[in-house]
């Protein structure tokens, strides 16, 4: 099987597909940046098992990344979620896989991605799952991880001003929610002493990306799992550093108990102590333990006529 069929928009994308006899499938949605097919190299080990468990799995690399024409620095979030609705009408298109049987995993900002292709996708996916995705907004994710990354270097750079490093972050949405160009953001950056830091958060920006991510800072997941027409596993790593694990499931939770929600619109959270944003334990090292039985378990649960293993 070849991707030489999935366009969005124009955009044509690349990606890895695994079919063999399969009775559902999953479309995997990789983080922020140029995540390609791989998502680096987290996706391959997550294929794998997907694969062995009886699963279609089709990832692929964002647009303008690896062999996908495009630029995602232009896109929007709802550009990618186009993307995402693409290649799952693809999958549900092969041989071998039940159309009603497919659904979509999002890795971090993928998660954002495939909470929006599941209310704009025509067909309602099977099912959704968010591996560790805020479900707060790009920037009280980003300030969170900047405030617990300054405070935990704090030790060693004592001579960083986190309260004033916070403040410079709380300008620069402020610009951005104004529409300010590069240019007056690198000013505002500039214009601070050595005291004050952004961490990774700045590493890196050019003009294309600050225009990405003002487009993106305020995006709100939660009014798409509010329009959510089926099951949804939220997973996050119990020590993920990047994001606010206890509020984004208060916020998931609160919008699951909302009046009118679909009757399949069911919410299951899984929590894996000591993990992180990868769900990796021993410092990056090794898989959190279930992760992985988790997500077959329960994607083969939701998937009519699969069998629990």
């Amino acid at each position: 099987m070849t991707t030489a069929g999935v366009t969005s928009a124009g955009v044509a994308m690349a990606g890895v597909p695994r079919v063999d006899s399969a009775l559902g499938g999953v479309v995997m949605v990789g983080g922020s940046g140029p995540s390609d097919r791989h998502n680096d190299t987290y996706f391959p080990p997550i294929r794998r098992h997907l694969v062995d468990a009886g699963l279609a799995v089709l990832s692929y690399d964002k647009r303008g990344v690896g062999g996908s024409s495009g630029e995602w620095r232009d896109a929007t979030l709802d550009d990618l979620a186009a993307d995402a609705v693409a290649a799952l009408g693809f999958l549900r298109a092969q041989p071998g896989v039940r159309p009603e049987a497919v659904g979509l995993f999002g890795h971090s900002e993928g998660g954002w991605v495939v909470l929006r292709a599941a209310t704009t996708a025509r067909d309602s996916p099977a099912w959704v799952i968010t591996n560790s995705c805020p479900g707060v907004t790009p920037a009280a994710q980003e300030r969170h991880a900047l405030s617990r990354a300054l405070r935990e270097r704090q030790p060693a750079r004592p001579d960083v001003d986190v309260d004033g490093s916070l403040a410079l972050f709380d300008r620069l949405v402020e610009a951005g929610r104004r529409d300010a160009d590069f240019t007056e953001a690198t000013r505002l950056v500039e214009s601070t002493g050595r005291a004050v830091s952004l961490g990774d958060y700045w590493a890196g920006v050019d003009e294309r990306l600050w225009e990405f991510l003002k487009r993106k800072q305020d995006h709100d997941p939660v009014p798409d799992t509010l329009r959510l027409r089926c099951p949804h596993l939220a997973i996050f790593g119990g020590a993920d550093p990047l994001v606010p694990v206890a509020e984004s499931i208060r916020r998931f939770g609160t919008a699951a108990c909302r009046p009118g929600r679909h009757p399949r619109a069911t919410l299951t959270t899984e929590v894996f102590p000591g993990a992180d944003h990868r769900l990796h334990t021993a410092h990056g090292t090794r898989p959190a333990p279930g992760h992985l039985t988790c997500l077959t378990r329960w994607i083969r649960g939701r998937a009519a006529g699969l069998p629990l293993p």
